[in-house]
């Protein structure tokens, strides 16, 4: 297949190749529940056999991506295929695979040590937490955690990144904050608290069958 390895695609008008942010945030979005699934099953019930699979195929997926080309990735082509009727938004590719190898790290760490080893402790667990936070933060956000870092490491100028976030904008009035808006939220912040420690009793009670409580028969 031609340019079968490689990173990123070609669109006139840009000039670097990029990638479509809509499907990264997909895949990433679908990848997080999986993640916080394993997690909350380890917590719960101490079973490790889903974080394992999930491990094995996170790792598989950011092989693909960073060695290989990202079109073949299939977590991205199911993101592909759930938002292939939206505008693409494009991203430029060099960021990315810096993060992606951030991922692809994470991820061959988690495998040697979970797979492998069939070991956990501290390690497993701040890397499980790393990558629940980059995922969220890219799926919810549309933030880019390890793209962050990339001008750290590169001399070149970052181009297209998500949100236009690269470039030197003025925020609009619909984007500012007022101290008003910073004050419900901290109001709203201290509610949640004190209605968690004023319900918690009430909550706590097991809830009763709906229809054995109105009487209605089976």
């Amino acid at each position: 297949m031609k340019n079968a390895i490689g990173f990123g695609e070609k669109i006139e008008g840009f000039g670097i190749p990029v990638l479509n942010e809509r499907e990264i945030r997909a895949a990433s979005g679908i990848m997080f529940v999986f993640a916080l699934l394993s997690l909350l099953i380890i917590i719960f019930q101490k079973d490790f056999v889903l974080a394992k699979f999930f491990v094995l195929l996170f790792l598989l997926d950011f092989t693909i991506r960073v060695f290989v080309n990202p079109i073949f990735s299939p977590m991205l082509i199911i993101g592909r295929l759930i938002v292939r009727n939206q505008t693409p938004e494009y991203v430029g590719a060099p960021q990315k695979r810096f993060a992606w190898k951030i991922g692809f790290g994470l991820s061959a760490t988690m495998f040697l040590l979970m797979n492998v080893l069939n070991t956990y402790s501290i390690i497993t667990g701040l890397i499980c937490l790393i990558c629940l936070i980059f995922l969220f933060f890219e799926s919810a956000f549309g933030i880019c955690l390890g793209c962050l870092f990339y001008p750290l490491f590169t001399k070149e100028e970052v181009k297209y990144c998500p949100g236009e976030v690269c470039e030197i904008n003025e925020r609009t009035s619909i984007q500012n904050v007022s101290k008003t808006q910073i004050w419900i939220v901290v109001a709203y912040v201290i509610a949640a608290i004190a209605l968690v420690y004023g319900l918690k009793s009430i909550y706590s009670e097991m809830p009763s069958n709906l229809w054995q409580k109105i009487g209605v028969k089976k």
